[in-house]
């Protein structure tokens, strides 16, 4: 999703790019660069790039109501929460690049597809790993399929408080009509993420930087 920077004042756009910033320095500060295995390295950026490729299946329906899978949840969970937010980044710049949305609007845009999914993905899993059984099948149906599809609302609903407050179409058009557009988004958005990393944990653990075999398997 790129942001239309028309839609928005000035200093709102400012600020999307300060937060955006600060996020995404601290971000790839907190990355331990040297100790990353080449596994994960291969994970990481083949996934940024296939998230690139999801983004440009959209359906545009208005200037900034862009409709298309996110696979944020999918990248959170492959590379990690960090390593997903500068990922996410890397994409929505290319995508830039490619001519879909404005460069000034690239703040608000990552707070949207990248920071919210991304620390939604996280905590959802920091909490299942402390509150549910360390079990294979609570890895895959929370941390996957329900995380995907969550992050897929709420980015629908931020999206269009933020377009409603700012007055660039009318809230009951986008309460009305646009967000259920994305409540039905969210379960395909849950089954590719959840099939994927399914296929992963079994085939190809190693590039799962959020599965741990020794805490979901070995505990039993």
């Amino acid at each position: 999703m790129n942001l239309v920077a028309s839609h928005f004042p000035l200093p709102w756009l400012v600020l999307g790019w300060l937060l955006a910033t600060i996020c995404i320095l601290r971000a790839a500060w907190r990355i331990p660069w040297f100790a990353l295995k080449q596994s994960r390295l291969t994970a990481w950026f083949g996934g940024t790039v296939i998230v690139l490729l999801l983004w440009q299946l959209k359906a545009e329906v208005h200037p900034g109501l862009a409709f298309h899978l996110l696979g944020a949840t999918a990248l959170t969970l492959i590379a990690g929460a960090n390593p997903a937010r500068l990922g996410l980044a890397v994409a929505l710049a290319a995508d830039a690049l490619q001519g879909h949305g404005d460069w000034a609007g690239l703040g608000l845009s990552w707070l949207l597809v990248a920071g919210l999914p991304s620390t939604l993905t996280a905590a959802l899993l920091a909490w299942a790993q402390r509150r549910l059984p360390p079990n294979y099948f609570v890895y895959v149906f929370v941390n996957a399929f329900a995380a995907a599809a969550l992050s897929m609302w709420l980015v629908g609903l931020a999206s269009c408080a933020l377009l409603a407050l700012a007055g660039a179409y009318p809230a009951e058009f986008l309460f009305g009509e646009n967000l259920p557009y994305y409540f039905l988004m969210g379960w395909p958005e849950a089954f590719i993420t959840g099939i994927h990393l399914t296929l992963l944990v079994v085939y190809r653990p190693e590039w799962v930087a959020t599965f741990d075999d020794a805490f979901y398997l070995a505990r039993k």
